[in-house]
């Protein structure tokens, strides 16, 4: 029913009992504040720590130091030293450090920010082993939708930026931009927001990075404004929490298998509210506890955690329970699945923290919180739409009573800052036996390597289907070979199954943006969103990317693409196939090459996977 994250899994019974799986800072334009965050990085990452660093402080190339009376040589050469450092300080002994830096759209290192990844250039100026994500502030998205240009500074002559949102940044940012008219701060620079937008899009594309993320949905929307700032997220880009230089956020992880909270009911399979509910409320009372009985490495860590007492529940398995319910990924059906499952998931964690508030106490930093003011996430989306003026087009209909539980917050309080965070999980939805997270089925057909050697997964829902069907079959068995675990061509598939049991390049990515916009107006935090895409092209890019803008996601985590190219199939027994579709082999990978402007396709290889040995976000399932 319940699984907690890899680290408090592994980490358990230890010595040095690291049960958190992220870990969040900011970094101070000093000599002293930046060796000191990369040695916390260190001791961090030593004990299975991800780590989630906002080094958009730190002062652009060429801006004047003071002390030495010398230019910057800006933030890109102290990444690559953190980058070296996640290499040799190893989690545990057992993989090796994953961290991800974040940097501001107007921080004037940003176009060196974004080729970081490329495995062309200057190599001291390349981090091969590290993630990056762009924390892009909503006056750039409107700038970009309106055609407009973009000033980029140096943080050491706007440093108050680094600290304000939604309004409140839109008025300082213009005020600097007209000092930058007027010759009055140097460096700077001007260019068209759409041209940096197309290189964000086309370093995403080539590279895998830096990942899409918003930092005013996370900032007005987050429960904590009264006790400081969300700079960036973390690692895998579900956690928004606040850092400053005295504080550390860390979160502890679990999920909910969605699969093994389903009923039968009047119409089919639904939410089983009343299993759910106790579910939740063990999971958040383990969570409340790993909290104080966890090994810090870092006292800001520490303090900061016992202070606000964050957790992050999410859920796993959602695609199995759409196969349960017959309910195709890419439908308006699988939407309003995922947005009433989420409500009940939310609803009982707000309850349960609640709950707890009234037994253990509330947490330090609650007076003047949203939770105190009675502001409810769902009620954070109107903030959001307040300050863009606009560009928040979400449905916000709600099944649950939460008058009552926004009743029972004001009596009782709450135990946590933050309750809710949906992670990869590619490890502990291995353990339990379903897909990850809220992601996709990836492939019908797949090969699993571990020490025991390779091991063929074919989809057991769809056995099943095909068996109903009577179609399942010796010829039916080379067919998915033959087609990498695709429907699609096979003719003698009826297309409901072929619409059920679709792989996640075969849905379009705005179903997947669509879902995810319905989960996140009840998470207080945010949620691991990858977004697949077949036949990648400049505008499909922008298109979605856009779309998760306006549909107020927070944050987005990587994009997976299919390879222009594929190798030349063939069968063990020949001739033995079932008629397929004349057309079933195109994509429109081939249409994609032509635009002007359009990314262009590059070998799947080139985007890193969320997989079980992949050692760059396994600290965070």
């Amino acid at each position: 029913n319940f699984m907690s994250s890899t680290p408090t899994l592994f980490n358990s019974g230890t010595l040095r009992s690291q049960l958190s799986s992220c870990y969040l800072t900011t970094v101070p334009d000093d000599l002293d504040g930046i060796y000191e965050s990369i040695k916390e990085n260190a001791l961090l990452s030593k004990f299975a720590g991800g780590l989630g660093n906002d080094w958009t402080r730190v002062r652009a190339l060429g801006s004047h130091i003071k002390g030495t009376n010398g230019e910057s040589q800006g933030v890109v050469p102290f990444l690559k030293v953190v980058n070296d450092t996640a290499v040799a300080v190893n989690q545990g002994g057992k993989r090796k450090g994953a961290v991800c830096t974040y940097l501001e759209t107007w921080h004037l290192d940003i176009e060196e920010f974004l080729e970081l990844r490329k495995n062309t250039g200057d190599d001291r100026r390349r981090t091969h082993d590290m993630n990056t994500a762009n924390w892009i502030p909503d006056l750039f998205m409107r700038r970009v939708m309106e055609q407009g240009e973009w000033t980029l500074f140096s943080p050491s002559d706007v440093p108050d930026l680094h600290d304000k949102f939604g309004t409140e940044f839109e008025q300082a940012y213009t005020a600097y931009e007209e000092l930058a008219r007027h010759g009055k701060i140097q460096p700077c620079k001007t260019v068209a927001a759409v041209d940096l937008w197309r290189k964000m899009l086309s370093m995403l594309f080539e590279t895998g990075h830096p990942w899409i993320t918003f930092k005013d949905a996370c900032n007005l929307r987050s429960p904590q404004q009264h006790a400081g700032v969300v700079h960036s997220s973390n690692l895998c880009t579900e956690i928004t929490l606040n850092t400053s230089d005295s504080e550390t956020a860390v979160c502890n992880l679990g999920s909910v298998n969605l699969l093994q909270h389903l009923k039968e009911g009047p119409a089919g399979k639904e939410v089983d509210h009343d299993k759910l509910q106790r579910t939740v409320q063990t999971a958040m009372r383990m969570l409340d506890n790993v909290i104080d009985i966890n090994y810090y490495a870092v006292k800001k860590a520490r303090d900061s955690n016992l202070r606000h007492r964050p957790v992050g529940l999410g859920i796993m398995g959602f695609q199995d329970a759409l196969y349960e319910m017959g309910l195709p990924y890419g439908s308006e059906e699988a939407v309003a699945f995922a947005d009433r499952s989420m409500e009940a998931v939310c609803y009982h964690a707000y309850w349960a923290s609640s709950d707890l508030a009234a037994e253990r106490g509330r947490y330090s930093s609650y007076q003047g919180s949203l939770w105190d003011q009675g502001i409810l996430p769902l009620d954070t989306l109107g903030l959001l739409e307040q300050a863009r003026g606009g560009y928040v087009d979400v449905d916000r209909s709600s099944t649950l009573d939460w008058d009552a539980l926004r009743g029972k917050i004001a009596r009782d309080g709450m135990r946590n800052s933050n309750c809710v965070a949906i992670a990869p999980t590619a490890t502990i939805s291995n353990i339990i036996g379903v897909d990850a997270s809220i992601e996709p089925c990836f492939g019908n057909l797949s090969v699993k390597s571990n020490l025991s050697g390779e091991f063929t997964i074919v989809n057991h829902y769809l056995v099943r289907d095909l068996k109903r069907q009577g179609l399942w079959d010796d010829v039916m068995v080379m067919d998915l070979k033959h087609f990498d675990g695709s429907l699609r061509p096979i003719d003698r598939i009826p297309a409901d199954i072929k619409a059920l049991y679709a792989t996640a390049f075969e849905i379009e990515p705005r179903w997947l943006v669509e879902a995810a916009a319905r989960r996140q107006k009840w998470i207080d935090q945010a949620q691991s969103l990858n977004i697949y895409m077949a036949g990648a092209s400049g505008k499909k890019l922008d298109d979605t990317y856009k779309l998760a803008w306006q549909r107020g996601l927070k944050t987005t985590y990587y994009l997976r693409t299919t390879s222009a190219t594929h190798a030349e199939k063939s069968t063990v027994q020949s001739g033995k196939l079932n008629a397929v579709s004349a057309m079933s082999g195109r994509t429109d990978a081939a249409h994609a090459s032509g635009a002007e402007h359009a990314v262009q396709d590059a070998p799947a290889s080139d985007i890193k996977f969320c997989a079980i040995d992949d050692p760059g976000c396994e600290a965070c399932q």
